[in-house]
């Protein structure tokens, strides 16, 4: 495929379909990288004032993606731009990356300057959990929401016992269908990036989906999603963040209460109860350790706070 007279977006296309067909990342994360790849294809054709071909691609310079980095880091109204953190500036910089990789190995046609490039410094981010009284009065919460129904209570209630109780992402516990329901002993769940992982299921969270099945009014096939909005329509990660953040309210817990921070309080309770890391990172699929070794850092400050608030400083 080193085809010189190749376009840059053919080759970006390319890429692409490598990363779904042999790499089989997940669409989300597909879409992700074409969003990056596109912006940076379009800087690239207004810097050097026309269209690029895959030659061209082998002569970007490390000032070239700089200037891109720095415009992405500012923004652009009239493109649409919103400015970006050092964290996404530095998931930009590694989808650029990968891509110029790709055209390397496969294109024969390597970027040489852009190992001259350096991302942003990231100060490590700690993940924040809830504590355990929090995350009970959570679930306890669903069933005292005027509004809603009785069948559409059970269903919150499922949802984030499910996401507290085998450590889900929003993705991954809206991605159940009808024949998951009953829950059996382990669950097979797909994560990011297509890896495939095991969840047991506690019988606290087979009882929580199995009271939302008996009581949703919808009749639903075997490959439906299990979980339902009112008006029958899949149920979406927006309407598990929005009930939360009205359950949060109603508690009086801070804005960092989330569903994606039940995940986070599964990985700390666990490591709190004697867990192993490797354990953890198995329960939450996570590729690589020393990701999970946050959860360390985490339990750790509770130690320093519960300490601190016991034996205050005179």
């Amino acid at each position: 495929m080193a085809d010189s007279q190749l376009t840059a977006d053919e080759a970006l296309a390319a890429w692409l379909e490598h990363l779904a067909h042999e790499r089989r990342l997940s669409p989300n994360t597909l879409e992700a990288y074409g969003r990056i790849g596109r912006r940076y294809l379009a800087f690239l054709e207004r810097h050097r004032g026309g269209p690029q071909r895959l030659a061209d691609l082998g002569t970007v310079t490390a000032a070239e993606v700089r200037a891109h980095l720095a415009e992405r880091r500012q923004g652009s109204q009239e493109r649409g731009d919103h400015p970006l953190a050092a964290r996404s500036i530095s998931q930009t910089l590694s989808a650029i990356r990968a891509f110029h990789g790709f055209l390397d190995r496969r294109c024969a046609t390597p970027a040489p300057q852009l190992a001259l490039v350096r991302g942003p410094r990231i100060k490590p981010s700690l993940p924040r959990p809830v504590s355990e009284d929090q995350a009970r009065g959570l679930l306890q919460e669903t069933d005292a929401d005027p509004d809603a129904e009785a069948w559409e209570a059970a269903r919150d209630r499922a949802v984030l016992t499910l996401l507290y109780g085998c450590g889900l992402r929003i993705s991954e516990g809206l991605s159940l269908t009808r024949s998951d329901a009953p829950l059996p002993q382990t669950l097979r769940i797909i994560g990011k990036g297509g890896k495939a992982r095991l969840a047991p299921i506690l019988p606290a969270v087979r009882e929580a989906v199995d009271g939302y099945v008996a009581l949703q009014p919808f009749p639903l096939a075997p490959g439906d999603a299990l979980f339902r909005a009112r008006r029958g329509g899949p149920l979406t990660p927006r309407h598990v963040q929005a009930m939360v953040q009205r359950l949060r309210g109603r508690l009086g817990l801070p804005a960092t209460a989330t569903p994606h921070a039940l995940r986070h309080s599964f990985a700390t309770h666990l490591l709190g109860a004697g867990a192993d890391l490797r354990s953890i990172q198995e329960l939450l699929g996570h590729a690589s350790l020393s990701t999970t070794q946050k959860y360390t850092a985490v339990d750790a400050q509770r130690l320093l706070d519960a300490y601190s608030a016991a034996h205050p400083r005179s």
